[in-house]
């Protein structure tokens, strides 16, 4: 059969498959199951004859949504809250992993231009941070306590305000993705371009290396969660700016339930760096290194894996057979 009597005899029926997958129609589970194997048919009859067309993408695209629609529906775990962080969030982290990408690589382009420019002005930290901010940092150096500024205050009252004022920055950094995206780049790039500057003038001063152990301590969650806040704006912005074979209402209400679910997931991170921040980065010259290494890398080795590794593992686990495709676009008879 040619593909375009093929993509002919079976478009009302995909396009009908659009509709459930929208959430216009209705299936209950056993005519949902029936759908998926009537469409995997097709998948592999595509496959077989037409392995380099477009169509394939598409078909594999309805699949692993159809394929979504029957886990919902099957019974969860009776915690809503562990299910949540241990099937949903790797699920969908492992379907916009591309989008994480670009945002880590936007991250430290921009941690980078604040580094060079740094570099080559001398007082581009004084402009971004403020003259006291920076001749107060200069004294604590003189001290011998590059991180004294972490200081101030009580434990829970820097450790609340603290918290308070990181999930606003990050509330901002996804929300700001509404405006296709940049929003949330431009966001990324003011507290990027503001950690660069931050860390070459410690350089300047000699106390890099004291100030990487305070503040990193907390900086591991903080600066990662950033990252997954700008992955999720990314992913508002697109689903917006692509709605591909959706309208483009349709298109953002997928994108924003999806990456809302992934912007949560950096609450608990940001709490605990946080709390780190409050009760530990103070002290974080006055413990031995070897401590300061473990928690540093104890936090990496925790947020690295959930996002990284333990997301493709949970994919694996459950979509053996499906696959996701990278785009959705609209095919037409020509």
């Amino acid at each position: 059969m040619r593909e375009v009597a093929f993509i002919k005899q079976n478009k009302e029926k995909w396009l009908g498959i659009e509709q459930i997958i929208s959430g216009k129609i209705k299936k209950n589970p056993d005519d949902l199951s029936s759908v998926y194997i009537n469409l995997v048919n097709d998948l592999s009859f595509a496959q077989t004859y037409y392995p380099k067309s477009k169509v394939l993408i598409y078909l594999n695209h309805l699949s692993s949504q159809i394929f979504q629609q029957i886990y919902k529906t099957r019974r969860i775990e009776k915690n809503r809250f562990l299910h949540f962080f241990k099937t949903e969030v790797p699920l969908l982290v492992y379907q916009y992993r591309r989008y994480m990408f670009y945002a880590f690589v936007f991250f430290i382009l921009f941690t980078a231009i604040g580094f060079i420019s740094s570099f080559y002005d001398k007082d581009f930290p004084r402009l971004l941070l403020g003259d006291s901010y920076v001749n107060m940092t200069i004294e604590n150096i003189k001290k011998g306590n590059a991180v004294g500024v972490y200081g101030s205050g009580t434990n829970w009252g820097s450790a609340f305000g603290i918290i308070f004022n990181n999930l606003m920055v990050g509330s901002k950094m996804y929300i700001y993705g509404i405006f296709g995206g940049v929003g949330s780049l431009y966001a990324l790039l003011r507290n990027s371009v503001m950690l660069g500057a931050f860390q070459y003038f410690f350089q300047t001063q000699g106390a890099l290396l004291d100030s990487a152990r305070g503040i990193w301590l907390h900086g591991v969650f903080e600066i990662f969660s950033m990252v997954i806040e700008t992955m999720a704006g990314l992913i508002l912005g697109a689903s917006i700016l692509f709605p591909k074979t959706l309208s483009r209402f349709n298109s953002f209400k997928i994108g924003f339930k999806d990456s809302f679910k992934i912007f949560l997931s950096t609450v608990p991170f940001t709490i605990v760096a946080g709390l780190i921040e409050g009760f530990i980065t103070r002290y974080a010259l006055q413990m031995p290194v070897f401590l300061n290494l473990i928690i540093i890398f104890g936090t990496l080795s925790i947020i690295v894996y959930y996002y990284f590794i333990y997301s493709r593992i949970r994919y694996k686990k459950l979509y053996q057979n499906a696959i996701l495709p990278e785009e959705r676009f609209q095919f037409t008879d020509k």
